[in-house]
Order: structure tokens, then C-alpha cells, then sequence
């Protein structure tokens, strides 16, 4: 016999789930298959050819994880709740997207004298302390003990926090999916958001994030965070270049060496919405009194949000194993 979950219903397991972590704060933790060692990612752009192998092999690899969303998309109030939409451009790659969640940032600048044209890739940053993480006032966004940061598309309302604390601003949303559609649509969220998450179910199976894997010029590698800050030091000793993502925002997950200074690169790159720049990042970590501050203000709301999500994500696969026992 199938089941489905009834708005009244999903409200009434809800509440008596949020009373039971109503005081909680968000959620960080590791999942399984994916502790240890803080993992990060050099990429040296000195290689980078701008073929976009990296880019189609996210595609493959991911596409699984995008949204799906449902039409006509639900009025939003207050009007100023602009719709997100991306699901008929699929194709773009010349920035970050819902739909794409690595692109190649190109740039002509002098090296030496020369103009040459420098490719970069350019994704998520994976902070060390990422503030999407501890700021998402649904507990949809966490870190595994490798340093991935990931937003769960199932518990996600697409308010897009993540988005206005990060400092690159790299997550992407799509209206029109995700646990808001089911809970109040016209007021609660507005889809879900999305970024890369380095492929943390191939990295728990042992592989190589896609984009890696697939590059034929050997653009980045993964490794132990202090062996890859390690490697970039000396690379960038070697070429007489610059790091970046060693401290920006406190340190992050993903380091870029380049035979040019980053700040003149910034002014090279496009930039505006999903094209990240180069500029220093002052440290932002949880430690920052404001920072405190608004963790304490959202931890209440962010236990609520967050158990009545999980409730619904527990729902809907409780009536998908029944059904499919029929």
C-alpha cells in the first residue's frame, strides 16, 4: 500500500521533532567513509589549457545532483523573492551555475614582458572554517572531516545565506525544488542551493574528484592539506609565482599557484555573478564576535528548520521504500 506525506501531517512530525533540538546548533560533522586527514587541492594554473575536460567531466559525474524543478514555480511573497532560473540553461559554462559547478576563468595578462592567456578553474573554495557551514540557518550545509563542505539538496530551502557569506559568493540556486515546495511555497525558501562538492561520494569510494581525474595536463592534485601547501610553496618557488587560498578566509581547501600576481589577475578576470574573484579575503572564521553573534541569533530557528526538514527527508524515503515494497 503506498503512502503519501500530507502537509498536515508533515507539520505535526515536524513540530515534535524541532521540540526535541529546538536549541541545537548547526550541524557540522563527517560522514562515513570520508574521515581523517583534512584533504586539499593545488591547482597550478601555469598548465591549465582551457580545454574544459574538467568541466564536462563534472557534468558526468554530477549531473545526478542538480535540480529537478517543478513548473509553474509558486508566487513568492514578498514580490521582491525573485525567481532563480536556470533549468533551460543547462548549457551555460562560462560561469558557476546550478548546473555547472566548475568553470574556466580566462584572463590575457603580461608575464614577463609576453601577454599571455592564463586559464583557471574555478569552483568552490572549500573553505577551512567554512561560514556557509556554520551560518546556514537550515542545517543543510556541513563539513566532512576532509574539509568538503556540502549542501544537502533534501534539507535545503534555497534562502541563500550560503550565498551572502560567502566571500566569493559561489553557491548557485534554482527555484522550484527542494523541501520548501512541500512545506509552505509561497513563503518558506525559494528552491535549493548548489556548489561543488568535490565529489565526496567518489572520494569516499576511494577515486579521484572527476575534474581531476579527467584532466589530461595534470592541472590539480589532492592530497593532505600540509603537503599540498607544501608542494604549492615549492612550485611557487620554482616559477617565481604567488599562492592563493593558503590564508584567504582563514585558509581554504583549494590553492592556486600562478606565475602572476593574483591581484593582477582579479583585474584581468570577469567578474560579477557566478564569476569569482581574486581579491584578499581577511579571515572570517566563527571565532569573529559578529560572527558569534549570528550563530546564537539563528541556532533556535536553524534546530526547527533543520528537524522539520529532516523529518521530511526521513518521510519521503520511508514512503519510496514502501512503495516500492508493494
Amino acid at each position: 500500500m503506498s503512502q503519501t506525506i500530507s502537509r498536515r501531517g508533515f507539520l505535526k512530525g515536524g513540530i515534535a521533532a524541532a521540540c526535541t533540538v529546538a536549541a541545537s546548533t548547526v550541524p557540522v560533522k563527517a560522514e562515513a567513509g570520508l574521515k581523517g586527514t583534512e584533504l586539499a587541492t593545488l591547482v597550478d594554473i601555469s598548465r591549465c589549457i582551457g580545454c574544459e575536460s574538467c568541466v564536462d567531466a563534472c557534468t558526468d559525474a554530477n549531473s545526478s545532483k542538480y535540480p529537478n524543478p517543478k513548473k509553474p514555480y509558486p508566487k513568492m511573497y514578498p514580490k521582491r523573492a525573485k525567481v532563480a532560473e536556470w533549468s533551460d540553461k543547462t548549457d551555460v559554462n562560462d560561469r558557476l551555475t546550478p548546473y555547472n559547478w566548475i568553470y574556466i576563468q580566462s584572463a590575457e595578462v603580461e608575464v614577463n614582458g609576453e601577454e599571455l592567456e592564463i586559464n583557471v578553474p574555478r569552483r568552490c573554495m572549500h573553505c577551512s572554517n567554512p561560514p556557509c557551514v556554520k551560518l546556514c540557518p537550515f542545517g543543510a550545509a556541513y563539513q566532512f572531516d576532509s574539509g568538503i563542505s556540502r549542501i544537502d539538496k533534501d534539507l535545503c530551502f534555497g534562502g541563500a545565506k550560503c550565498k551572502g557569506v560567502c566571500p566569493w559568493k559561489i553557491p548557485q540556486r534554482q527555484t522550484g525544488d527542494g523541501v520548501y515546495l512541500d512545506l509552505i511555497p509561497a513563503f518558506a525558501g525559494n528552491g535549493i542551493m548548489t556548489k561543488c562538492d568535490r565529489c565526496y561520494d567518489r572520494i569516499a569510494d576511494g577515486k579521484k574528484p572527476a575534474c581531476i581525474e579527467e584532466c589530461p595536463e595534470e592541472v590539480q592534485i589532492i592530497g593532505p592539506r600540509d603537503e599540498i601547501i607544501k608542494e604549492a610553496h615549492k612550485r611557487a618557488k620554482e616559477m617565481k609565482g604567488y599562492i592563493y587560498g593558503e590564508k584567504e578566509n582563514g585558509g581554504t581547501n583549494t590553492i592556486y599557484v600562478s606565475p602572476v600576481p593574483f591581484s593582477k589577475l582579479n583585474k584581468a578576470v570577469e567578474k560579477g555573478p557566478g564569476r569569482p574573484h581574486f581579491k584578499p579575503v581577511k579571515n572570517s572564521k566563527m571565532d569573529e564576535s559578529n560572527n558569534i553573534v549570528a550563530a546564537l541569533l539563528i541556532a533556535p530557528a536553524a534546530g526547527a528548520a533543520a528537524a522539520f526538514a529532516k523529518f521530511y527527508k526521513f518521510s519521503k524515503s520511508t514512503s519510496s521504500e514502501v512503495t516500492s515494497d508493494e
